[in-house]
């Protein structure tokens, strides 16, 4: 396994490609895992919510992962004075690709799909390009084929099979590394057995959690805390299976297990089944759903030699199983310090892949960081030139320097219709400072101008 540093975005078309000389098709399908998961008969699911319509929005990411030479395909058009501030910052950005109509309900592929124009430029670049997605489902196969523009990464039925939770903890278990007590569920009668086993933690006081197997993003992902409750779920399941006569379950049931810090470390598998350790990073999470990162990990000698040890085992099964591309792992630290390095496998980009291009650029080496989002209650749509007046010094003027980025503008107003009342929006931000005080108190500083741009959205 490698660890050198060259420039990511050139690693990742030559683990994809064999060649750095490709440019890549960037699409930022965020969520991929309901397009994998919506036949599997895990936890009860809720419909279309307002937040997918947020969640699409995060497509924008894809700019900054994305090289000089390369395309980025996007719902609508970034607002212009955030393509300046990057451009101040010596971004160098990719060709945009703007699909002809979008859908807040749709992902960023379902929408090309439905715009003949755009498919009619990516078919120019049929032979001289490649496709990468935030992971492959069969949209973006059905893309691929559509246009003649080859997917750089592997077929959306290997992608499936490697990203379920199922696959994460069987792989795991075979590896020998360390997990919290848990079972797989692939039928009822599993769960049945399952559900005895959660009984007996119980009743000593552990709480259990299901976990839908390709659920994201907190969703999917029960915590139990007594039998009542856990009686409850069985009964859902097992009369959904009578009614159905579908015996199938794609659930895991685990010990909710005590942690101190979450984990995420990234890996990129080679298409010769070559395994590079990208980075590290410790995950801000809140009730199982991911809000940002803080760099570096401060990781032991210990700590970091066994997630290291865990990427490249993990990275050597995956290329087995026939996947090439970028891997993210969430891991855990107990209160011990003893490390808990699979959590769960996404093989596919993470929200951590997206912060790589900004701090190879704009972080100083020693440097602390933090990639967080900023909730925003607003009235109206929100400018970006409002923003950049409110954070005044706080907003990141050059690369070397103290400040923030903004990763993501088009998430703040995704949600936001004038005239019809307060809806959400989130803005991303990549932070950096020479040490860890001064970040937090930059991020306590944001926070605060930020909170008030959005009050006066409401007077």
């Amino acid at each position: 396994m490698t660890t050198t540093q060259e420039p990511f975005v050139r690693r990742l078309r030559t683990a994809l490609l064999g060649t750095d000389r490709i440019p890549l098709v960037f699409l930022g399908n965020f969520e991929v895992e309901q397009r994998w998961g919506g036949d599997e008969p895990g936890l009860p699911r809720v419909a279309l919510t307002a937040g997918d319509a947020m969640v699409n929005r995060m497509d924008e990411f894809a700019l900054l992962l994305a090289g000089p030479d390369d395309y980025v395909v996007l719902k609508d058009r970034p607002h212009p004075e955030h393509l300046a501030h990057l451009e101040t910052l010596g971004t160098a950005l990719p060709h945009l690709l703007i699909t002809d109509r979008q859908d807040p309900h749709r992902t960023v592929t379902q929408d090309a799909l439905d715009s003949p124009a755009l498919l009619a430029r990516l078919s120019a670049l049929s032979g001289a390009a490649a496709i990468v997605p935030h992971g492959v489902s069969g949209d973006e196969e059905a893309l691929a084929a559509l246009t003649g523009v080859a997917l750089a990464g592997s077929p959306a039925a290997v992608c499936k099979s490697v990203n379920g939770k199922i696959y994460s903890r069987r792989i795991a278990t075979e590896l020998g590394l360390r997990q919290s007590a848990g079972w797989i569920c692939e039928t009822v009668e599993d769960l049945d057995e399952a559900v005895e086993h959660a009984r007996v933690l119980l009743a000593a006081g552990r709480p259990v959690v299901l976990k839908d197997s390709y659920g994201v993003s907190g969703k999917g992902l029960l915590l139990i805390r007594d039998a009542a409750r856990l009686d409850q779920i069985h009964r859902t399941l097992r009369r959904r299976a009578d009614r159905s006569g579908d015996q199938r379950l794609a659930l895991l049931v685990e010990e909710w297990v005590a942690k101190t810090v979450d984990l995420n470390y990234q890996f990129t598998v080679f298409r010769d089944g070559g395994v590079h350790f990208d980075f590290v990073k410790e995950a801000v999470t809140a009730n199982g759903v991911h809000k940002g990162h803080r760099m570096p990990a401060g990781l032991t000698e210990g700590q970091l030699a066994i997630v290291t040890h865990s990427a490249a085992v993990l990275g050597a099964r995956l290329a087995r199983d026939g996947y090439h591309g970028v891997v993210g792992v969430d891991a855990m630290l107990d209160p011990e310090g003893g490390v808990y390095p699979v959590v769960e496998i996404n093989a596919r980009h993470n929200m951590s892949t997206y912060q790589v291009g900004l701090q190879e650029h704009l972080v100083p080496a020693g440097w602390y960081a933090l990639a967080r989002q900023y909730p925003l209650r607003l009235a109206r749509p929100l400018r970006f030139g409002e923003v950049r007046d409110g954070l005044g010094p706080w907003l990141l003027s050059a690369a070397g320097a103290a400040g923030m980025v903004v990763q993501n503008f088009s998430t703040v107003n995704a949600l936001v219709r004038e005239g019809t009342g307060a809806a959400d929006g989130r803005l991303y931000g990549l932070l950096t400072a020479p040490t860890a005080d001064e970040l937090a108190a930059m991020d306590g500083e944001i926070a605060g101008r930020l909170a008030a741009v959005a009050e006066g959205t409401r007077q």
